[in-house]
């Protein structure tokens, strides 16, 4: 299972100089992937590019861009153009995002959302291979040969909790990419109908990026309690309740990682064994100490993955 790093509190942030140097010791500490959201104004494909030399090695992901916000032949523009920067080393992450945030908060319509899955990777993977599309869909729909200039294809990975989105994952993109799902979830119920999917569509094995909190503490109950109450709002989105309650737990702090070294290296090993291919992890810690602490272990497992 390979270690990266998900920096998320963009929404956070003040000015680029946490992003860039996040990205640099990233690198530096040797993880495989950066991901970053796509949340309030900070854009992450510019930021992958503006960053590319300066992280010269690490992978880049999403995690993930909204798909109402982005027609596919916008997102198409902007994924090719970062690839052109930073090569090789662009995951393009996407995601529907949840029918309270689209109504009400975007002022859109929530409509047919698997459908709207289908269609917006039938129109948005023909343009990043070779540029040809010609698709007629219900939601999205495009037709034309558009011109290449660079070779570097994004590989895209939806976000998918539920049945129908994991099938479309599988078979319409190159796995799925999951936030605050927990292993006995992501072992019964997000791998192998990922895995399904693909080998019914006849592609390569699937990557499952998992992402979750991981804080290193010597006080595992009480840091807990505070990753619960933080994270409480996700326990009213239905697709969240719905793979909290998959897993059998009470409230999202359950399933972060969250112990001393040894605890948390167990953790870590379980999700492995449920077939994550690829853990994303969001540090938080309460002080300077458990940060350190989070830090080096995650370097450390980073390194003995490789």
């Amino acid at each position: 299972m390979r270690i990266g790093i998900n920096f998320s509190n963009t929404t956070m942030i003040d000015s680029l100089e946490p992003v860039i140097e996040s990205a640099r010791q990233c690198d530096a500490d040797g993880f495989a992937s950066w991901w970053l959201p796509q949340a309030g104004y900070l854009d992450a494909l510019t930021v992958f590019a503006a960053v590319a030399e300066t992280a010269p090695r690490i992978e880049f992901g999403t995690a993930v861009i909204p798909t109402w916000l982005y027609p596919p032949h916008t997102l198409a523009a902007k994924a090719l153009t970062t690839a052109a920067v930073v090569g090789d080393r662009l995951t393009l992450g996407v995601g529907l995002s949840h029918q309270a945030v689209v109504e009400k908060r975007l002022r859109m319509t929530w409509d047919r959302p698997v459908r709207h899955a289908i269609d917006y990777l039938s129109v948005l993977n023909p343009m990043l291979d070779d540029g040809r599309v010609d698709y007629d869909g219900d939601i999205h729909a495009a037709n034309g040969r558009y011109a290449m200039f660079t070779d570097r294809r994004p590989s895209v990975l939806l976000g998918a909790l539920g049945p129908q989105m994991l099938r479309v994952a599988g078979r319409h993109a190159a796995g799925t990419i999951t936030w605050l799902t927990g292993p006995k979830t992501l072992r019964d119920h997000i791998v192998p109908r990922v895995r399904d999917a693909a080998e019914a569509a006849e592609k390569p094995a699937p990557r499952v990026v998992a992402s979750l909190i991981v804080t290193v503490t010597d006080d595992e109950a009480g840091v807990r309690e505070r990753h619960a109450t933080n994270l409480a709002g996700y326990g009213s989105l239905p697709t969240y309740a719905a793979m909290l309650d998959r897993e059998g737990v009470d409230n999202p702090g359950e399933i972060c990682l969250v112990g001393d070294e040894a605890r948390v290296r167990e953790q870590l090993a379980t999700l492995a064994a449920a077939g994550v291919t690829d853990f994303a992890a969001v540090e938080v810690g309460t002080n300077p100490e458990e940060k350190a602490r989070t830090r080096d272990l995650l370097k450390t497992a980073a390194k003995e993955a490789t």
